[in-house]
């Protein structure tokens, strides 16, 4: 059993370090919102390295996410809409239920940041589940 629990962590390991090498994401900020019961505000901080990418993934059913670009471009799809890209400065949303398809930065040399806030049910811990 012990030999089994060993694999499954270091299987688990390598996949998020396959992911940090494109996408570095960090809670940068964790807040109950005192007037409204349940609900909390959290941000996190997504920096892609040139050429990363995140997969294709979805947040809570009940996140209402606001994101803005922080430095660079980063290309975005959510659900089955159209790919666009974002520039330092510009935003989207998310939507509870929302599938994120496609999230990178669009440059092949220069690193991309982008500022992802979240209105969330306050026992919330998993903001992101990826699909396989």
């Amino acid at each position: 059993m012990i030999k089994i629990l060993l694999c499954a962590a270091l299987i688990a390991t390598s996949v998020t370090a396959a992911r940090a090498d494109d996408a570095d994401v960090k809670l940068v900020y964790d807040q109950a919102l005192p007037n409204v019961p349940g609900k909390s505000m959290k941000a996190v901080l997504v920096e892609y390295a040139p050429g990363g990418t995140s997969p294709a993934h979805t947040h809570p059913k009940s996140a209402f996410i606001y994101a803005t670009v922080l430095e660079g471009a980063i290309r975005s799809q959510v659900n089955d809409g159209p790919v666009k890209t974002y520039r330092a400065g510009e935003s989207f949303s998310e939507f509870p239920g929302d599938r994120h398809a496609v999230s990178e930065n669009a440059s092949k040399t220069e690193r991309a940041r982008l500022l992802a806030i979240f209105v969330v049910d306050t026992n919330e811990k998993n903001l992101t589940t990826y699909s396989k």
